[in-house]
């Protein structure tokens, strides 16, 4: 596939705006994208989807990333990923979430300024819900569930909006269009706002 490329093939960290107020979470780096370029999202049609929203949202100084070092640059936002490896066949496992938590929570916590969690997926979603009871944040009952342009505020933190992942799977078949992902983008722009 792309046996000419090198592949970063190692965990991989978030990247974004140091001084974020909205925060992205993803799933996992893709296998043939951020497994290969070594930033989350770059190099892959999921990256495509996700940089072109937050370029329209004025989020993004470019529509597009290929590579680490392209000139890509976030404004008012920081993208890190549940898991910080590809999982076999793009299924997570439990466990591997659960390896991964503590590198989510000590990302998290360079954060102080964040004001907007979106959860690309249930699995992020769940993700942040870990990392809440996990930090001594409590969780309302019932447990608030996963839904695109779900939007959940807490007593302390962040406010948590949902979204389809921007999967290929999900936009190709129209699951998740530009404008439903412009629309949540607008929604965390303006509660990023303090």
């Amino acid at each position: 596939m792309f046996l000419a490329d090198e592949y970063w093939g190692r965990p991989v960290p978030g990247f974004g705006d140091p001084r974020a107020r909205i925060l992205v979470v993803g799933l996992a780096p893709g296998a043939h994208g951020a497994n290969r370029t070594g930033r989350m999202f770059t190099g892959d049609r999921s990256g495509e989807f996700l940089f072109a929203g937050l370029h329209r949202a004025g989020l993004a100084n470019r529509p597009r990333s290929v590579w680490r070092a392209d000139g890509l640059a976030l404004k008012g936002v920081f993208i890190v990923a549940a898991l910080r490896c590809a999982p076999p066949g793009n299924r997570p496992a439990p466990e591997e979430i659960e390896r991964c938590a503590p590198f989510l929570d000590r990302e998290v916590a360079l954060f102080p300024r964040l004001r907007v969690v979106l959860a690309l997926g249930a699995i992020a979603w769940k993700a942040w819900l870990g990392h809440l009871v996990r930090t001594g944040g409590r969780l309302p009952r019932p447990l608030p569930a996963f839904g695109h342009g779900a939007e959940v505020s807490f007593p302390e933190g962040p406010v948590l909006l949902g979204s389809y992942h921007v999967s290929q799977q999900n936009t190709q078949t129209g699951k998740l269009t530009p404008r439903m992902f412009d629309a949540v983008l607008a929604r965390a722009k303006v509660l990023a706002v303090p």
